[in-house]
């Protein structure tokens, strides 16, 4: 048993197929498969249920697969320390964002942390938040921008921000009017939503219930520009992310008076990767950057 024969197994449980693992890993499928053998042989257990279409783990090959995802993660922590000590801003950061978040903060703090950072490539992923969480703790991810709480004892964290979410209504919606709205103007209201999977869902839904409003069983949204689209064509009203609110001249957006709904917004990463001193630092930096904008409250 090698570190070779770990990474083509967890290609495998990733895949659930010999060629998809095969390409994953630039090597030929009866070469996957003949280490996949000879892994089993050596353990003398089969860690795998064949079939003409998949490939399922056994239970024994579900714990081995989580044992050689800790294993691979240790082995590049021990590259990622080696890297460090030489140059520890340079190299590659992985961070992932979900999508109600990605297309609003990005651009604000992207460009100048590639200045504050030239020798670091950042790559950015946007994915939904259960597949980051999975992804970070994968190994995938060095760092997920997540809304706040995320319940997970491996990970350290730190607030960035808090931001208000305000009540976007076509402009000739009777609530567009108001210079700002309380939460019992909302009673018996239905508000379109994002789909299943969104944590801006879960937040919007958590806050009707407060509040006494209720979904549009009618639509669900795929994304908060689909949000805005159906809003400015008087569909409904929802409520929007300050971030991603912009001028418009067929929707309002209107904020609270009171007891205003929030999300915060925190930098997530596993407590022992060895980029934690750099993800500290990117931290700061980011607060630095956002503590210029005028549409977020930036913690401490």
């Amino acid at each position: 048993m090698n570190i070779r024969d770990l990474k083509y197994l967890v290609a495998l449980a990733d895949h659930g197929h010999f060629g998809k693992a095969a390409d994953a890993c630039f090597v030929s499928q009866p070469a996957l498969s003949m280490q996949i053998m000879k892994l089993e042989e050596s353990l003398g257990i089969k860690l795998l249920e064949r079939t003409n279409k998949s490939v399922l783990l056994t239970d024994h090959g579900i714990i081995i697969v989580e044992r050689a995802r800790h294993i691979l993660n240790q082995i590049e922590e021990v590259r990622e320390i080696a890297k460090s000590a030489k140059d520890p801003y340079s190299g590659e950061l992985k961070i992932g964002v979900f999508p109600t978040l990605a297309p609003y903060l990005l651009p604000l703090i992207i460009p100048q942390l590639s200045k504050a950072y030239p020798n670091l490539t950042f790559y950015l992923i946007e994915e939904q938040t259960a597949v980051l969480i999975e992804q970070l703790k994968q190994g995938k991810l060095h760092a997920a921008l997540l809304a706040h709480p995320v319940m997970e004892k491996s990970f350290k964290n730190t607030l960035l921000f808090e931001e208000e979410f305000l009540l976007a209504a076509p402009i000739a919606h009777p609530l567009a009017k108001l210079k700002s709205v309380k939460q019992k103007d909302l009673d018996n209201k239905n508000l379109l939503l994002l789909e299943e999977g969104h944590c801006m869902r879960d937040q919007a839904l958590a806050l009707c219930h407060r509040m006494q409003a209720s979904e549009n069983q009618n639509f669900r949204a795929t994304s908060l520009e689909t949000l805005r689209h159906m809003v400015s064509a008087g569909v409904g009203i929802t409520l929007m992310p300050k971030l991603a609110c912009s001028a418009s001249d067929t929707i309002s957006y209107v904020p609270f008076s009171a007891s205003k709904p929030t999300r915060s917004i925190g930098i997530y990463w596993r407590a022992t990767t060895a980029k934690g001193a750099l993800l500290e630092n990117i931290t700061i930096k980011i607060k630095s950057i956002l503590a210029k904008q005028k549409t977020m409250s930036v913690m401490g």
